[in-house]
């Protein structure tokens, strides 16, 4: 309640923290989670690199460079990227469509614990000594035969982080579908809410399977089921299809709300209304419909035949149309703009030719005639992380910047933001592009090391620079970050001063029950259209201010996810050890004691008085 703002002292504010059910909070906590793990896929990717700088280097071992490569695929991808993501998705997306909270802010919280203990889960493997080593798609041929627990710390870790984001992803869906203010009908909704949606959709259709394939997968190791292995009659092939059923979706999963924080970034900066509005909002249902029709193009060389393989290879040509639409769209809407080159900004400009170039590669590769050649070589890793880092990161790192006065109420700092900018998106260039030559030259990728006289010498010490560059610009950032924190100069409610959604006329940061009054939206660009008409609020009130009615906090939510937690180490170790069996069921009997609690509990919130949102009102300098 409203009293826990006023609550002192460390363990009063973890407690706050951990029980918190508010949407702001929960994407704070998403966005440190995930840049916590950003971190450590970082480090696996330098060790990567600095690995491959020489040939016949022996920095590490070969299998701990087979524990590299799988560790840090697993965790950009589903610990880091898409958990940042969902961090921007729960702190902005609410604001922008006039909410006061998510639809369901209890189970909101789970998702966040379940993503983050299914996190350690995974990372935990480091110190025991058993690490995954199958790859990031972990295809089982492999992953059966993989020795030690390794793999089942994949498996289970990712159906606990697996189940969160399913968790976050109905719940994004229910709210943007149910608590839209009055008059924000869905073609007035922003890009970034647009994008929100259709992902979160995506979510709801692409990781269902992939949860039953890590079931199955856990049995095959555990119990041996024999789903996968085609000596026993199963079929190793099914977990590809499995796998890429969800893993391209998840490629849009990530990339479509990158592209809507750039819509909003290209129309605030250019100061102009997105053009084609209509446009981006079909063709971003577009991609989120084609992007389930195109998984196989990742199995081209498996053996399908001639008319899977063309299927596939037009289907993934035909999903470049909608977002070539958007590139189009964004190029007009700085065409005879206004521009402002802030760091966000520069993130942009730079996405566009970025992204541009992992997209026609990802073309070149619909092609399975050409697939064929460059499968397995480092001409895939290279468009992928055009794609991923091209796409996804820097959306990140502008979204940092463009919405963390917002979240925080201070401005990081344009100058080290610039210098962080140039030496990410120059090192970034300089690992990736040459990439594609290595994979011409015949370099195959999760190669270990090389000989010498190969050809291959420059184009990985130059690409391993690059990462030196890259890791520089995140440690500016970093630097950034700190040296805002301290200074903790304030900020207005729209410090970029030509806002245009709903965020920007709420204070920065936001009270915990958002808006003093229910905004009424009264077009596409609500704040601009209000700004312009004289109303320096940013928004015209649907209803007189009245008592408001929130949610409580709940510990129940950490005490589910925890349960799951020691429950998987119980069922890796329940074969080889006497405790085994009884820490499995002492988890799973926390699970269901905290879901009982939660089903007993009449819990039914309480209200923010209207005397104390007046009184918050006057002390804000508010007249609506």
């Amino acid at each position: 309640m409203s009293s826990v703002a006023q609550k002192r002292g460390f363990g009063a504010t973890v407690y706050d923290w951990m029980t918190s059910v508010d949407h702001k909070k929960v994407g704070i906590m998403y966005l440190l989670g995930g840049l916590f793990f950003f971190i450590l896929g970082g480090i696996e990717a330098m060790l990567i690199r600095l690995q491959l700088l020489t040939p016949n280097n022996d920095l590490v071992s070969a299998g701990l460079f087979n524990e590299l490569i799988t560790m840090h695929g697993t965790t950009m991808i589903f610990l880091a990227a898409m958990p940042i993501l969902f961090g921007f998705m729960n702190y902005i997306m609410p604001l922008q469509i006039g909410a006061r909270d998510v639809a369901f802010p209890f189970l909101n919280s789970l998702g966040l614990w379940m993503f983050i203990f299914g996190g350690i889960f995974l990372n935990l493997s480091w110190f025991f000594g058993h690490v995954p080593d199958s790859g990031w798609t972990s295809y089982t041929s492999l992953a059966i035969a993989s020795e030690g627990h390794g793999m089942d710390f994949y498996a289970i870790g990712l159906q606990i982080a697996g189940g969160g984001t399913l968790i976050a992803g109905i719940n994004f869906l229910v709210t943007i579908i149910n608590m839209r203010a009055p008059g924000m009908t869905y073609m007035r909704m922003p890009m970034f809410t647009w994008t929100t949606f259709v992902a979160s959709a995506l979510i709801l259709f692409a990781f269902p399977p992939f949860t039953i394939g890590l079931f199955m997968l856990t049995f095959d190791r555990m119990f041996g089921a024999n789903f996968f292995d085609h000596t026993m009659g199963g079929n190793t092939i099914i977990w590809e299809h499995i796998f890429w059923i969800m893993g391209h979706p998840e490629v849009y999963i990530l990339i479509l709300p990158a592209f809507g924080i750039f819509s909003e970034i290209f129309s605030v900066f250019a100061r102009k209304r997105l053009f084609g509005y209509s446009a981006m909002v079909f063709a971003t249902v577009l991609i989120g419909f084609l992007g389930f029709m195109v998984w196989a193009h990742h199995m081209f060389t498996v053996g399908l035949g001639p008319t899977a393989n063309a299927i596939f290879a037009v289907a993934t040509m035909a999903i470049a149309v909608p977002t070539g639409v958007k590139i189009f769209n964004w190029l007009l809407t700085i065409w005879g703009g206004s521009i402002k080159v802030t760091t966000p900004m520069l993130y942009a400009l730079g996405f566009i030719p970025s992204f541009v170039m992992g997209g026609v590669t990802g073309v070149m590769q619909g092609a399975a005639p050409l697939d064929y050649q460059l499968h397995d070589s480092y001409f895939i890793v290279a468009h992928f992380h055009y794609v991923i880092v091209g796409g996804v990161v820097l959306a990140i790192f502008a979204a940092l910047h463009y919405w963390w006065p917002k979240m925080f109420g201070t401005m990081l700092s344009e100058k080290l933001g610039k210098v962080t900018f140039f030496f990410f998106f120059i090192g970034f260039h300089l690992t990736f592009l040459i990439q594609h030559w290595l994979g011409f030259w015949g370099m195959p990728r999760r190669v270990w090391t090389y000989m010498d006289g190969q050809g291959w010498n420059a184009a990985n010490y130059i690409s391993t620079i690059g990462a030196l560059m890259m890791a520089v610009g995140f440690t500016v950032l970093v630097i950034n970050i700190i040296i805002t924190t301290a200074k903790n100069v304030r900020v207005t409610n729209d410090p970029w001063e030509d806002g245009r959604t709903l965020e920007w006329a709420v204070p920065s940061p936001p009270p915990f029950y958002n808006f003093t009054q229910t905004p009424l939206v009264r077009g596409l660009d609500t704040v601009w259209i209000e700004k312009m008409e004289g109303n320096k609020s940013g928004f015209t009130p649907s209803e007189p201010v009245v008592d408001i009615h929130m949610p409580n906090g709940s510990i129940i939510p950490f005490f589910m996810s925890l349960g799951l937690f020691i429950a998987g180490f119980g069922a890796m170790y329940r074969a080889e050890t006497t405790w085994g069996l009884t820490v499995l069921i002492l988890g799973l009997l926390l699970s269901f004691i905290a879901m009982s609690l939660r089903s007993v509990k009449d819990d039914l919130g309480y209200y923010v008085k209207k005397e104390e949102v007046l009184r918050d009102l006057k002390s804000k300098g508010g007249s609506n």
